[in-house]
């Protein structure tokens, strides 16, 4: 099987995907892999959904929200962060945002003057870091022995040890399951008025399912409309999970709901 994801090689998205597929295939953005997968380019991509310090990847939210795509699995895997250079003689750190953002306090402690570049991946501030003395990457430490011309500066830069991150590995709609331990749904109910989301919050409460995500996004169509995200932990194939998924529907007929499966998580140490 051959999955996509973000690349270049090297990133944490691609040592995600070596779990999941033999072949990686890699594209510049979250968006392009969704499409790639919806096109049936691709049997699996993987994805960032959510990372322990800094939160949901907000661009993997809005492609699967515009795309019909499942959800077949989720990967969990800890980030260890090392800065990446030639020498110490850099003025820029480039990686992507959400790395950056995780080893804030370091960067700010550290290295207060150096200007912060947030680029397409880890991996691409790491490669820009081997073609130029002046920038450092930040990336998995492995990445310095992938070429030859990196230091390792330091390790465990990111700010809290507990950093993890959770991939969502999707594939064409066709895939999709209702057996697994956890579900995600997109909700837009095209409605707005007082008591809404607690409506939608009392679909899973009075049926004792347990919610691990809620996540609000804009629609795009107007200011102020949004539509929903929800992670339960809980398989389609229950009773009450159908239920509840019923009563959504009632409260989102003026818009819609798009269940991207059920799944189970895998967790993968490197």
């Amino acid at each position: 099987m051959n999955a996509v994801t973000l690349g270049p090689s090297g990133t944490y998205s691609h040592r995600a995907a070596r779990a999941v597929a033999e072949g990686v295939s890699f594209r510049e953005s979250v968006t392009a892999i969704v499409d790639a997968v919806a096109d049936g380019d691709f049997q699996r991509g993987v994805v960032p959904i959510e990372n322990s310090i800094e939160g949901s990847v907000t661009e993997t939210l809005d492609a699967l929200a515009s795309h019909d795509v499942a959800v077949v699995s989720e990967i969990v895997t800890p980030i260890r962060h090392a800065l990446l250079a030639q020498d110490d003689s850099f003025d820029t750190v480039a990686s992507h945002s959400q790395a950056l953002a995780q080893c804030r306090t370091y960067l700010e402690t550290h290295y207060p003057d150096v200007t912060q570049e947030a680029v397409a991946s880890t991996a691409r501030g790491v490669q820009y870091a081997r073609e130029d003395n002046t920038v450092a990457g930040i990336g998995h430490p492995d990445n310095a022995t992938n070429g030859s011309e990196l230091a390792v500066l330091a390790e465990d830069i990111q700010d809290q040890d507990s950093n993890a991150t959770r991939f969502f590995v999707i594939a064409p709609l066709s895939a999709r399951s209702d057996a697994g331990g956890k579900t995600s749904l997109i909700v837009y109910p095209n409605v707005n008025y007082p008591g809404l989301l607690l409506e939608l919050l009392e679909a899973f409460a009075d049926r004792d399912i347990n919610l691990s995500r809620v996540e609000s996004r804009p629609s795009g169509n107007r200011l102020g409309d949004y539509l929903f995200h929800f992670d339960i932990e809980a398989g389609v194939y229950e009773q009450r999970v159908q239920e509840a998924f019923a009563a959504i529907e009632m409260l989102a007929e003026e818009g819609w709901v798009r269940n991207l499966g059920s799944y189970d998580t895998k967790h993968v140490l490197y």
